[in-house]
């Protein structure tokens, strides 16, 4: 479930950033070099994109993917 939602959290803030640049799916998929399909899934939070392609899209956005510390599994670790 945490994944579905951290999915549509990158979906919404692309959407949010590419309506910013007053760009439709297709303007944005051109201007990112990936196919207006693609931004309609990652948009639409699809759970299977590739990694290469959202880092390629958030690049533009002056973001990218990361590792992030779960609060339950870093205690584990300790």
């Amino acid at each position: 479930m945490e994944s579905k939602n951290k999915k549509s959290e990158i979906g919404n803030f692309v959407r949010s950033f590419r309506k910013k640049l007053g760009m439709t799916q297709s303007d944005f998929a051109q201007f990112t070099g990936v196919g207006t399909r693609f931004i309609n899934e990652l948009e639409n939070g699809k759970t299977t994109l590739r990694m290469d392609k959202v880092n390629q899209v958030l690049w533009v956005c002056g973001r990218q993917l990361g590792i992030n510390d779960l609060p339950r599994i870093a205690e584990a670790n300790e």
